[in-house]
């Protein structure tokens, strides 16, 4: 609640943010802009650190507002019914993407940071949701769109908005500055001072905001207040790693760029206690662990690099990878989390794999998914960047796009289904070269498909579920047609009335819905399943060697639930004894998924293609 030192100490520290950002500023006068925004003169609550607001019943699902739509309706409002109806006992938060006005991206090139879009719905549709789930939603921080009014006025010199973008010249030396795209980072304008280059991180519909100017800070400040005026929960910080700018640099996670994230942080925590931050870094595992900084960055970072390992494990039937990376992983402090996911709206990502996986198995993976459906998106290298030649795979080190000359590219995303990236396997060719591998589809679509959530869902952290996964959508290839952007291939808009029919028709998306909501029931009844439980990796060998066999051990908070979560991850049967699992003699073990008992703790068991056991001694 409010009271004077907590205000005096909260003034103090936006003080200290404000002098790392703007040293040559009025830090006084700044924060006091900032208290009055943020109403903290009339509330100001003291942040519990170090507590979680998250346990294992927690689950949460990605989509578009427009994902499900009926006629009569706002898109919002059908999108919330279908929850209601469907997910209400399973899932506690809704990421909804960019639902604002927007002229590009989906809704990541936002017009208007302050309203709903129309086609959408509005307010009270986004309050509707909010009185069911607890609502994400992204502050998209990094840019605008370039038909915002405060694009406008920055080519008008008009306020708000002539200084609020980044700019460059020509020839500046930009080499070291890292893209995720391969178009032209700089944009040519013509404004009323004259001729400016634009700084365009993503594409030129998309402007980069000059977060070195004091008052751009303001504005988001005051979008902040705004969303937890609207009911927003959780604050993702859309592309955030690119923030901050100096010419020279790789402008990839500076100094600075942290520097905002804790300022929000301490703005959000004391607005609204239980509020979270979570941070948008595609980037590299150890450079996305930043983001945890000191727990004082964001509550939760997604963990970038479970998707591409996951997949590739599962198509190649070997966890060596995915067991090393785990391995490698620190568990979150107290007050912070990882959000597991394996796919979302932008694809599979592959930056996350770079230093994890070889350029060559990168690209075989990428390739691959290619032979199922999938497309591949590329961004560019800056010349400090390029990358291995590899004879034993296609090589990547150029790119043509558009019919351009060839350039300095890297594979980015695979844009594709996850239903359809697990259609398959790859296997050696015929003459044995380890190199030279094809893919192929069989008959374990739905039982890989599955595996892949199992794990998901039973590793530390909290698990995101695209909601095309939960219903196992396929590639959308008309949309892809009609607007000839790779993404839209996994951005499906499913008519209501044909998704209802799907899911009780015993097709399999009926099938692979029931399948997922029977093992997300399981999991929010096991406290060994908390996002900070317990978790220790395991080496379990299979029928020819360990990598055949991808096992861990979960144990809760009160250390009197243990669980061991066994995973077949080939398209072979394999033997597991349960003696390597050093099970508690004095304890009863049964897997919570078939409900089976196991009573003879040195008995081998026989999982079959893809099967799993979660073995636990206690019910919950």
């Amino acid at each position: 609640m409010q009271n004077s030192s907590t205000l005096a100490e909260l003034r103090s520290r936006i003080i200290t943010h404000l002098s790392h950002l703007y040293p040559q500023a009025d830090h006084q006068a700044l924060s006091n802009e900032i208290i009055a925004i943020m109403g903290f003169e009339a509330l100001c609550h003291q942040p519990r650190q170090f507590e979680n607001f998250w346990d294992q019943t927690d689950i949460a699902v990605i989509t578009y507002a427009d994902t499900v739509v009926e006629s009569g309706v706002t898109p919002f409002h059908s999108l919330t019914d279908f929850f209601c109806a469907h997910l209400k006992d399973l899932i506690s938060i809704v990421h909804v993407l960019p639902f604002y006005p927007h002229s590009s991206d989906d809704g990541f090139a936002v017009v208007d940071y302050m309203q709903v879009d129309h086609k959408l719905g509005s307010w009270a549709d986004v309050g509707e949701l909010t009185s069911h789930f607890k609502l994400m939603a992204d502050l998209v921080i990094n840019h605008c769109s370039a038909r915002s009014q405060w694009f406008e006025n920055f080519k008008q010199n008009k306020e708000p908005g002539k200084d609020y973008f980044v700019t460059a010249k020509p020839d500046d030396d930009l080499s070291e500055v890292v893209r995720p795209r391969t178009s032209p980072l700089l944009q040519k304008v013509h404004t009323a001072t004259g001729e400016q280059h634009v700084w365009c991180t993503f594409s030129h519909d998309q402007v980069d905001l000059n977060f070195a100017n004091p008052k751009v800070l303001l504005e988001f400040v005051t979008i902040v207040a705004f969303y937890l005026h609207k009911g927003v929960d959780i604050f993702r910080l859309d592309a955030v790693a690119f923030l901050w700018k100096i010419i020279g640099t790789d402008c990839l996670n500076l100094s600075q760029t942290h520097e905002v994230v804790r300022l929000f942080r301490t703005l959000i925590e004391h607005a609204k206690p239980d509020a979270l931050l979570i941070t948008d870094t595609n980037l590299p595992n150890r450079e996305n662990l930043s983001y945890f900084g000191n727990a004082n960055e964001a509550h939760v970072i997604y963990n970038f690099s479970l998707p591409p390992l996951l997949v590739n494990t599962l198509l190649t039937g070997d966890c060596h990878y995915l067991r090393t990376w785990m391995m490698s992983m620190p568990p979150a402090r107290n007050g912070t989390t990882y959000l597991n996911f394996i796919a979302s709206h932008d694809g599979l990502g592959l930056r996350p794999a770079e230093g994890l996986l070889s350029d060559a198995e990168i690209m075989t993976l990428a390739t691959t998914l290619q032979d199922f459906g999938g497309h591949i998106s590329w961004r560019a290298l800056n010349h400090h960047q390029t990358p291995r030649r590899d004879t034993s795979s296609q090589d990547i080190s150029s790119h043509s796009t558009s019919g351009q000359d060839s350039i300095a590219a890297r594979p980015y995303e695979i844009n594709i289904s996850l239903y359809d990236a697990l259609q398959g396997t790859i296997v050696k060719s015929e003459d044995g070269e380890a190199a030279r591998k094809k893919a192929y589809k069989d008959s374990y679509n739905h039982e890989r498909f599955i595996c892949a959530h199992a794990i998901m869902l039973a590793l530390e952290g909290i698990p995101a579920f695209y909601f095309h996964s939960l219903v196992a959508t396929h590639n959308d290839n008309d949309k892809l047609k009609r607007t000839g952007h790779n993404r839209a291939v996994n951005r499906h808009n499913w008519d209501r009335e044909l998704l209802e029919q799907a899911l009780s028709n015993g097709s399999e998306h009926q099938h692979a819905f029931e399948a997922l909501s029977e093992l997300i029931k399981i999991r929010k009844a096991q406290p060994c399943f908390h996002p900070n439980a317990t978790q220790f990796t395991l080496h379990l060998p299979g029928s020819d060697n360990q990598n055949q066999i991808f096992a861990f051990w979960r144990q809760s908070i009160d250390l009197q639930q243990n669980v061991f979560c066994v995973y077949n991850i080939t398209d072979q049967a394999q033997r597991v004894s349960l003696s390597d699992l050093n099970l508690i003699n004095t304890d009863s073990w049964h897997d919570l998924v078939s409900g089976d008992n196991f009573a003879d703790h040195s008995a081998e068991i026989r999982l079959m293609p893809y099967q799993f056991i979660w073995l636990s001694n206690r019910a919950a």
